[in-house]
């Protein structure tokens, strides 16, 4: 038998059934492909494919349909994927360019990747082990209450409000504020995740002892020190965003009972994070986890596209798309690849 002649007929049936989402005959394959054989020829290599379990018939007298195997082999075998048109490369990075804002920005980017591929859309925060404490503002809010954001190099800003015990004038505001940030700024998160409590780069005593701050400065400072650490620990929160949810109704046929599991574990995020990250275990540029391959059962009629983003320094993490597993799959892996490229270049440009 003619492997190569055989690859070409998994193709063609992968092809046609996610473009029909009806079960693929010998002479439909022959009508819509040029593969220069009869129908009689085509379907002895079905057959075979059959055996091998690249495809399946899903009922007697019916056409065939791929299996999560026959998915696999047709994207491993990709050599084509569909470019984004010059209008859609420009859209998308304006839109993801407008703002510097992270939450924003990763907000547009699950919009924009949704609404390419139809499918639901998911965005993880980026990792901040190798991010750094870029600024410490701190602000005054009303006589005893100052409130202290914190800046870093992936463009997360997390604020608190902390209470004093006395009021403090601009001057002394921009005091604490200079002695924060010679403190903390230019900081990995992870080395003051680690430190042991406030007071990193200076204590309160060394203050006293050195005609510093008064005992009142002193006691803000040591707040200001708390709430930073805190801060920290809020950005090293896992979290993911979503969008496109309502396009998984457009596929209810296909999932059928499967739906209610799929929408319950969108519920739950550890779910999706333990996804994204065993898919960068995979080390590729850009990963394919198909059907049964996923590893939570609720996602076992759906594929998942996955793409890794972030900075040079190395604040990383990951955006996918999922769907059935009937997907465009070189459609969708473009859209992966190339909004996953201007997310990079606008946490660099940042």
């Amino acid at each position: 038998m003619n492997e190569s002649r055989r690859a070409q007929v998994l193709r063609a049936i992968v092809e046609d059934f996610v473009a029909t989402n009806e079960p693929v005959g010998s002479k439909a394959i022959v009508q819509r492909h040029t593969l220069g054989v009869s129908p009689a020829t085509i379907r002895n290599d079905m057959a075979a494919l059959e055996q091998e379990g690249y495809i399946a018939q899903p009922h007697t007298s019916a056409g065939r349909i791929p299996t999560d195997l026959g998915y696999r082999t047709f994207v491993d075998h990709l050599e084509e994927f569909k470019p984004l048109s010059q209008a859609e490369r420009r859209a998308i990075y304006q839109l993801i360019d407008g703002t510097a804002d992270l939450d924003d920005m990763l907000d547009r980017t699950v919009r924009v990747l949704a609404g390419l591929t139809h499918q639901v859309a998911l965005i993880q925060y980026p990792t901040v082990s190798t991010a750094r404490i870029k600024h410490i503002e701190v602000v005054g809010l009303a006589p005893n209450r100052v409130l202290v954001v914190l800046i870093t190099d992936a463009g997360q800003v997390e604020q608190k409000i902390v209470s004093t015990s006395d009021h403090l004038d601009e001057d002394e505001l921009r005091g604490v504020r200079d002695r924060i940030n010679s403190e903390f700024s230019g900081q990995k998160l992870s080395r003051v995740m680690d430190s042991a409590g406030p007071g990193t780069g200076g204590g309160d005593s060394a203050d006293d002892e050195s005609g510093g701050p008064d005992r009142g400065l002193a006691e803000v400072l040591s707040s200001v020190r708390a709430a930073v650490s805190d801060l920290v620990v809020a950005t090293r929160e896992e979290r993911i965003i979503m969008a496109g949810t309502a396009n998984l109704a457009r596929s209810g046929r296909e999932f059928g009972e499967k739906m209610a599991p799929i929408l319950e574990a969108f519920e739950e995020q550890v779910v999706l994070l333990r996804l994204l990250t065993s898919m960068a275990e995979d080390q590729a540029e850009i990963s394919v986890r198909i059907g049964r391959e996923n590893t939570h059962e609720s996602f076992s009629s759906t594929s998942l596209v996955a793409a890794e983003y972030g900075q040079d320094s190395g604040s990383t993490a990951r955006l996918a798309v999922l769907g059935p597993t009937r997907m465009d799959y070189p459609t969708t892996i473009s859209a992966v690849r190339a909004v996953a490229k201007y997310v990079s270049s606008v946490l660099d440009k940042g």
